[in-house]
């Protein structure tokens, strides 16, 4: 009974991984392109004051930007966003895939092995270095040293 029990929720929470509800008034819930692709018309183009171009031709501009950057991103995400979201989530497998059955699996190795060289080091220095630190500190315990302040 726990058993099935376990498998139910399990299925539950894998369906709900792969039927998430997403947002699309905020696409960007994590704000990972805060600063980085926000680009407006003054951020560009910029007049300084002295050297200004006739008003219609300054809002003209402005349209122009705006319109073609909008109507530019949306032909570029219909055409290529759908690939290249199957190339990035192909991509994000691989990178799991490797390190699920290939990085944490060589870490755990390497762990394992260096302790057992950590016993073997310990021990090394424990039989050659502790008498001989043992010996210099006994040669050296009899060296007194005098401070004295000339005046």
């Amino acid at each position: 009974m726990m058993a099935e029990e376990n498998t139910d929720l399990e299925a539950q929470i894998v369906k709900d991984i792969h039927c998430k509800e997403i947002d699309l008034v905020n696409r960007d819930p994590k704000n990972i392109n805060e600063d980085i692709v926000k680009v407006d018309f003054e951020d560009v183009i910029a007049e300084p004051v002295g050297t200004y171009s006739f008003d219609g031709v300054w809002k003209v501009s402005y349209t122009t930007f705006t319109v073609s950057k909008y109507w530019c991103y949306r032909l570029l995400s219909t055409l290529l966003g759908v690939p290249l979201a199957l190339l990035w989530g192909f991509l994000f497998a691989c990178i799991s895939f490797c390190h699920i059955w290939a990085v944490v699996p060589c870490i755990k190795s390497y762990l394992i092995e260096i302790q057992c060289i950590s016993h073997i080091y310990s021990l090394c220095i424990r039989t050659f270095c502790n008498p001989l630190f043992v010996a210099l500190g006994q040669m050296c315990s009899s060296i007194k040293v005098l401070l004295r302040k000339e005046v």
